[in-house]
Order: C-alpha cells, then structure tokens, then sequence
C-alpha cells in the first residue's frame, strides 16, 4: 500500500492539492495589510500609455532603472510608435536609441523579435491573456503578468528578484521557482488581491528589504518576518 502523500502548497502544475495553513494564510494577508498601508496606491514607475508600450518598457528594464527607461522610451515610441514600424526597424538604429538601458544588443532583438511576433499572431495587438503573451519571443510570465496587472487590472503576479527575496524572507514560500512562488501567492491570496500584490512587493524590496543589507531595525514586518539575519540598528 502506498504511503500518504504529505500536505503541500499548491504549485503551478498542481491544481489539486490541499490549500495552504490557515496561518500562513493569516500572515500573508497582514503582510499586504502592512503594505497598503505604506503604499496606499502603487503603480509602475515606468512610463507608458497603453499595453504596447509597457510591454516593450518592461522588457528594456531588465538589469536597469526606471529612470533610464523612461529617459529612452520616448525615443523609441517617436521613432517605432507600432508594433508595426518596429518590427521592421534597422537593429543598429534601435541598439543607439537603448544603448544605456544596458545589455542594448539582446534588447534590441527582444524588442523587434516581440514587435514581429505580436503583428504576425495577433496583427499588433497585445492579447488580454497571460498564456497568448507568453508566446511573444521575449516575453515571460513576468512581463506578461506586469502588463495584465497594470494596464487591465486583471488578476496576475509578477514574480522578479524582489518578490522572490521577500517572500522567501518572510515564510511565504519555500521555493526559488518565479512559476512556483506565483502559484503559491496564488494560493495564499484571494484573487481580487493578486493584482495589487507585485509592486508592492518591489517598491518594498527596492526601498527597505534591500537584498545585501536589509533595514531590518526600520521594517514594519519585522516582527513576523521568518528572516533570521536581520541587520541591526546602525550605530549612532
């Protein structure tokens, strides 16, 4: 006879598994408390006007700043305003418009690449749907979430550096995997919260739970946070 499985977190893969502890439940749900509280409304810093253009801006903020992404997007948008007019643009032209964004050569290719893709399978419109804009060369779970949550408001989780740090620190999850964290997100919130979950979760991550010196001695989730090498209060 075989052995009972143990109860586990649901993951992406694994829709039938039992739900998560009540307790962590409880905790989750104090932790977004905590930070609506802090970040009452929470958006993107980047700058955008429609999903086009954040999904191209998403994807040139890899390894960078908003700040250096909102100072080249304008040039980029004046030059190839469309899906239509990038995906025909001379690589060279593109690579001096984000040249300090960073990594500009494989961004160029993301960019044009993603353009091609979106104008041959959905004829330059950006699909409503996480699965659909997955299938744009470039485009991850990540990116995809970020524009369905931000443009839509529709239930979605982007997981990048931040929200991996965060939830492992504070016990929301045991995993590394961005497709398991989201599912186990997923599981701990109900889904007309999953919207408003990621930004928060960065801004948080970019502004105290820093990942080499956390400000611990400042964090208004210290107190149930499972992290066990807090920094301590600088020395006056």
């Amino acid at each position: 006879m075989p052995r009972p499985m143990s109860p586990r977190r649901r993951t992406a893969t694994d829709q039938a598994s039992e739900a998560p502890p009540a307790e962590l439940r409880r905790k989750a749900r104090l932790v977004l408390s905590r930070l609506r509280r802090r970040y009452p409304e929470m958006r993107t810093a980047l700058d955008y006007r429609d999903a086009w253009q954040l999904l191209v801006v998403t994807v040139l903020s890899a390894q960078t700043t908003d700040e250096n992404v909102n100072r080249v997007a304008p040039e980029v948008f004046r030059r190839w305003p469309t899906p239509h007019e990038l995906a025909e643009a001379n690589p060279e032209d593109v690579e001096q418009v984000v040249y300090s964004t960073g990594f500009y050569r494989q961004k160029t290719k993301s960019i044009i690449s993603l353009a091609a893709d979106l104008v041959e399978q959905f004829g330059g419109e950006v699909p409503r749907d996480l699965e659909a804009m997955t299938k744009l060369r470039g485009v991850g779970r990540k990116t995809a979430s970020v524009v369905l949550a931000e443009v839509w408001d529709d239930p979605a989780i982007a997981v990048d550096t931040h929200v991996r740090r965060l939830t492992n620190r504070l016990g929301l999850t045991e995993h590394a995997n961005p497709v398991k964290i989201e599912a186990d997100l997923r599981s701990l919130y109900p889904e007309k919260d999953w919207s408003g979950i990621s930004m928060r979760f960065i801004q948080f991550g970019r502004d105290i739970c820093d990942a080499r010196k956390p400000r611990c001695w400042e964090c208004p989730l210290a107190n149930i946070c499972d992290y066990e090498d807090k920094t301590p209060r600088p020395a006056r």
